[in-house]
């Protein structure tokens, strides 16, 4: 028995040969096998290492049609379930203005309504990511709680391109804060008529100054390009980074009357001086898309401009992100809009439009195209360019890498470094416009933050909503004060800049009569006046009038007590019949969320440094009326803008 044991024991410790050499060859076979099924799992487009391009032609070449055109395909949020990312493999989500996750979202719930998409479109059948966009145009607008920057036209007037730097850079990580990395900005227009409902949206009048704001706000968001990147391939700097939009393109800022949509005409020349040179600047510093406008250049849509799409923006431009189509813009070429839609469609994939934003009408443009393509009538080489060009915008950010959003980045909504940037950028965006009445030798400004009491007056002293303007949490903007979140009105800065024992009057339509009993109580008094918030088509105005009861305000107030003016607004507005009453006049624009920059101004702590990026006229009769006209005879004219020193300072 022993023996036996140890004979068994023996045996199983000492196998026969056969089974020798069955394990030798499965010790052989079994790493080869696993090798070979490495090498057939591995995918040249999900290698990080290998170079974009070769990554985009990898993956081009395994999709299907209906694939290719899912990327082409930019839908609504509202429209992005699950089964519809799936089923039609959307390329990119979008939020309209005002569409959210739920009324006052936080950035988590942001972040988790694009996660949930993001892992939609990673399950389809090449998980190719879906680029999230957002018109973040004044900080990231659409957002509760996020920090509301002034609007473009009062970033031109700091003339300071490290500002808004800063300003893109800090729009760019509270996009990212809420889980989307793109955005709809910067609009690069060039607003040559203040009747444009969409002037506050252009930095300026003049072609030079648009292109240092613009290549300094691109930078901003998409981070600095390396020296040697090539010229028109798109470039985004990390995952604090958003793929920017340079937008529309090109020409509506010249539009006849100013009117929205309407017809630029010009000679090619012209267009080629006023109008497209910040487009090349946006190229040169690596813009990731430009979106199409819906006006027209001398009769023809833009949306179905070959020549300046495709040859001039493309070709000669050497533009190599995408070209994103308006909301609904393939639907407005004919009028009424929608008909003629097939072929519409046709038109503008040809002209050279590779993202279509369809955010309702995706069902139909899909069926469209792939119809289209497989009858010939559209080219594959056009939509084979057109989805290259998506997929290197997204291996461009790394969203192959890194489609999710991160939860630390949520706390960067609305930060007060943010502010901060934001405060800075209102007390420098301020234009002071007059500082003393006739005859009067010393400025009425810096307010003395002593005095025994004072008076704030007017629409917009105490409206949050007012100073922030259109595209502010609604896509049309909306007065009040609870819309925004945190922010600070004029009339709580003026309150918080002044001594503890000044007493503060707040009447926002003081009555004359009364105000003419106790008019010599007061100091001086603070009048803020202005426009409603608007939104392109809403925004077009050929009165340009301070809306009623805004004029009545300036000459009650401004005829019995020392006062300024601040104008509070997306443009120069009708003030030359007001000016004589005031004793100061500030043009205040859109200053957003921040409005202690205007306090921080007013009574002195800074100096006044803004300077007019626009021409100021004394009539809508004179317009369209521009720096370097034959006809130049300004209220105040472009680049004007007492300068003087903080309080103190000799």
């Amino acid at each position: 028995m022993r023996s036996s044991r140890f004979v068994s024991s023996t045996m199983a410790r000492s196998p026969p040969a056969a089974a020798v050499a069955c394990l030798l060859v499965a010790a052989v076979l079994l790493p080869a096998a696993a090798a070979e099924k490495a090498k057939a799992e591995y995918v040249k487009y999900k290698d990080p290492k290998q170079p974009i391009n070769e990554r985009v032609d990898d993956l081009l070449n395994r999709m299907t049609l209906e694939e290719k055109i899912g990327q082409m395909s930019q839908i609504e949020r509202a429209n992005a379930t699950t089964e519809v990312i799936e089923k039609y493999f959307v390329g990119s989500v979008l939020s309209g203005g005002g569409s959210v996750p739920s009324e006052k979202a936080t950035a988590s719930v942001w972040q988790k309504m694009v996660a949930a998409m993001q892992k939609a479109a990673l399950k389809t059948r090449l998980g190719i990511p879906i680029i999230y966009g957002i018109d973040a145009v004044h900080g990231n607008n659409n957002v509760y709680n996020a920090t509301i920057f002034p609007h473009n036209v009062g970033l031109g007037a700091t003339r300071d391109p490290n500002l808004v730097k800063r300003i893109g850079d800090a729009t760019a990580h509270e996009a990212r804060a809420t889980g989307i990395p793109y955005t709809f900005a910067p609009c690069v227009a060039v607003c040559r008529d203040p009747r444009w409902g969409r002037c506050y949206e252009s930095y300026s009048e003049d072609t030079r100054l648009v292109q240092l704001m613009t290549s300094s706000m691109v930078t901003g968001l998409q981070g600095d390009v390396p020296s040697k990147h090539p010229k028109g391939v798109p470039f985004v700097g990390g995952s604090k980074k958003v793929a920017g939009c340079a937008k529309h393109f090109v020409g509506d800022g010249g539009t006849q009357r100013g009117i929205n949509e309407n017809n630029t005409v010009l000679s090619f020349h012209d267009l080629m001086r006023i109008h497209m040179p910040p487009y090349d600047n946006a190229v040169i510093k690596g813009i990731s898309t430009v979106m199409i406008s819906y006006s027209s250049f001398n009769g023809v849509k833009m949306h179905e401009n070959k020549f300046l799409i495709t040859d001039t923006l493309k070709n000669k431009m050497n533009f190599r992100g995408f070209v994103i189509t308006d909301w609904q813009a393939v639907d407005r070429i004919t009028n009424p809009p929608h008909k003629h839609y097939y072929h519409s469609i046709e038109e503008t994939i040809h002209a050279g439009i590779d993202m279509v934003m369809i955010p309702y009408d995706y069902p139909e443009f899909v069926a469209d195209v792939v119809k289209q393509v497989k009858a010939g009538q559209i080219r594959l080489d056009r939509v084979n360019d057109a989805v290259s060009r998506i997929l290197r915008v997204k291996f461009t950010m790394g969203l192959f890498e890194d489609p999710l959003p991160d939860p630390r980045l949520a706390k960067e909504l609305g930060s007060k470094e943010h502010r901060a940037i934001a405060r800075e950028a209102v007390r420098k965006s301020l234009v002071l416009l007059k500082n003393s009445k006739k005859g009067h030798k010393e400025g009425m400004l810096p307010l003395s933050k002593n005095a025994k009491k004072v008076l704030v007056a007017g629409s917009h002293a105490h409206d949050l909503g007012n100073q922030c303007g259109g595209w502010t949490i609604k896509w049309q903007g909306e007065s009040g004060n609870n819309l925004t979140g945190a922010g600070t009105t004029i009339l709580e800065a003026i309150k918080k800049a002044v001594s503890k024992n000044t007493t503060v009057d707040y009447v926002e339509r003081p009555d004359k009569d009364d105000l003419a009993k106790g008019a010599g109580e007061y100091d001086y008094a603070v009048v803020a006046v202005g426009e409603p918030p608007y939104a392109e088509t809403a925004g077009d105005n050929q009165n340009l009038t301070i809306p009623s009861p805004g004029p009545e305000v300036i000459k009650d107030v401004c005829g019995l007590v020392k006062c300024v003016v601040l104008v509070v607004s997306g443009r120069p507005l009708v003030v030359q019949p007001y000016v004589e009453y005031m004793d100061a006049l500030v043009a205040a624009w859109l200053p957003g969320t921040e409005g202690q920059g205007v306090a921080d101004v007013l009574f002195g702590d800074y100096g006044f440094t803004g300077k007019l990026p626009r021409t100021w006229f004394k009539s809508v009769d004179q317009l369209p009326m521009n720096y370097g006209d034959k006809r130049y005879d300004p209220l105040f004219p472009f680049g004007f803008g007492i300068t003087t020193k903080a309080a103190g300072h000799d």
